[in-house]
């Protein structure tokens, strides 16, 4: 099929589609109009509307229909073969426009259609509860009606006669179901979470014969607990351990300090602009880390920071110090902050600084600890960063350092069991961390989600 037929087949099909919701409007434009002439008060006003709306839309669908034969007429007589699929295009997109304010002008007329009957409704419905109390007051000046002994009644649903009580013991069964399947769930997610560290585990306790064998088992036959011994003789943790908390400590405190003044000023500061820019700040987040890693490192490298220490400890730092993830947090637990403790603030004289460090901070406090444990956290494990600015061993990180030559033999071969001992040596200060300070971790997220 060429271009040329291809054309003419959507404009038949867009002539069509205008063609049968014209002749459809129209009928219904002419049924309504014809019954509000037999109709009296709010239906007739009804009516009269669809019928409007009908007509009006009667006319738009002219649209399509003259631009199809304007098209079809265009392309038969049009050499240009750039110019045939125009005119098909127009056609179907008039018949589109032509729906979408068909569609508008319907809605807004249920919309005022609903509004009528939920009029109509409540009337009705206070007619009828005043209709039903009435006649149970008849009901109870009866002699009989006074006479019913309630007490060995039971309550039967109409629907099934079922009564009461096997209702609840049907419910008690259910819950009890729902409740063996939730635990169910998730104590397999819990197997499946744990599996790596318990596998983590054992592996730091077996030899590099049983790791390297084809039948793994999931207890060592022969525990190896001289791999710790080992590890600490073979792996530097003093130094190591001091660069991780020398970078972690002061990207965590400087990260602290930008994230208290970005929060104040957009929490709490009036200026042109202030959601454009905290729109951008949140569209940087759509933007993974790795894509700024280039841009970091000739920035950098441009400072003059690499090939020695403290160039090497500030590439570490320095970079990390802005989050625009902490920010929002810490914003949004200030917004919690009733606008009438600072109006209290200003009257008794204190400024803006005084203001963010005697009340915002100390409210704040248990989002500001979550921060600090999750940040630091994260330049514990950071990993690809530091092993790109530091230049040699004694520079860098923990984690890089579980990656070096000191869990290779002579021939070449990674020692497993050790690297996994000193795994398990670097995770263990972590999971202590999170497990004494979750409560903070929780309370400070969850109070950011909080409103008031």
């Amino acid at each position: 099929m060429n271009k040329k037929k291809l054309t003419i087949l959507l404009l038949f099909v867009g002539v069509f589609i205008g063609f049968a919701c014209f002749v459809s409007f129209l009928s219904v434009s002419i049924v309504n109009a014809v019954a509000a002439e037999h109709l009296e008060g709010t239906e007739a006003v009804s009516s009269k509307t669809t019928s409007f709306y009908y007509a009006f839309a009667t006319l738009i669908m002219l649209a399509p229909i003259i631009s199809g034969f304007y098209g079809a007429k265009k392309v038969l007589s049009s050499s240009s073969k750039s110019d045939l699929i125009k005119p098909a295009i127009i056609c179907i997109l008039l018949c589109f426009v032509a729906g979408g304010v068909l569609m508008f002008f319907l809605n807004e007329q249920d919309l005022g259609n609903k509004e009528e009957d939920k009029k109509l409704a409540l009337l009705s419905n206070k007619g009828n509860l005043e209709k039903k109390a009435e006649k149970q007051k008849i009901r109870e000046k009866d002699p009989c009606y006074q006479a019913i002994d309630t007490k060995d009644m039971k309550l039967v649903l109409a629907e099934g006669r079922v009564s009461a009580d096997r209702l609840e013991r049907g419910q008690k069964i259910v819950r009890v179901i729902s409740t063996i399947l939730v635990y169910l769930f998730l104590a397999v997610m819990a197997v499946i979470v744990l599996l790596p560290f318990y596998w983590m585990l054992i592996t730091s306790l077996k030899t590099t014969e049983e790791i390297r064998s084809d039948e793994q088992t999931f207890w060592p036959t022969v525990v190896m607990w001289s791999n710790y011994s080992e590890v600490f003789a073979k792996f530097d943790f003093g130094t190591y351990l001091t660069n991780t908390l020398i970078v972690g400590v002061l990207s965590t405190l400087g990260t602290l300090v930008t994230t208290i003044f970005a929060a104040f000023a957009f929490a709490r500061l009036e200026f042109k602009g202030k959601n454009v820019v905290f729109a951008l700040f949140l569209a940087t987040m759509m933007i993974p880390g790795e894509m700024m890693v280039i841009t970091n490192y000739i920035t950098v490298a441009n400072f003059g920071w690499l090939g020695s220490k403290v160039g090497a400890f500030a590439a570490m730092i320095v970079p990390f110090w802005v989050s625009v993830f902490y920010i929002y947090l810490l914003r949004q637990n200030f917004m919690q902050i009733p606008n009438e403790l600072y109006l209290a603030a200003k009257v008794d004289g204190k400024s803006d600084w005084q203001y963010l460090w005697k009340v915002m901070v100390p409210l704040s406090a248990p989002t500001l600890i979550s921060i600090f444990i999750l940040k630091l956290m994260g330049a514990w494990n950071s990993y690809v960063w530091p092993n790109l600015v530091a230049d040699r061993q004694e520079w860098r990180l923990i984690t890089n350092g579980l990656r070096q030559t000191a869990f290779q033999t002579a021939a070449g071969d990674v020692e497993y069991g050790l690297q996994m001992a000193a795994t398990v040596v670097v995770t263990v200060p972590l999971l202590l961390l999170f497990i004494f300070f979750r409560k903070y971790i929780m309370h400070g997220v969850g109070r950011a989600g909080i409103k008031g």
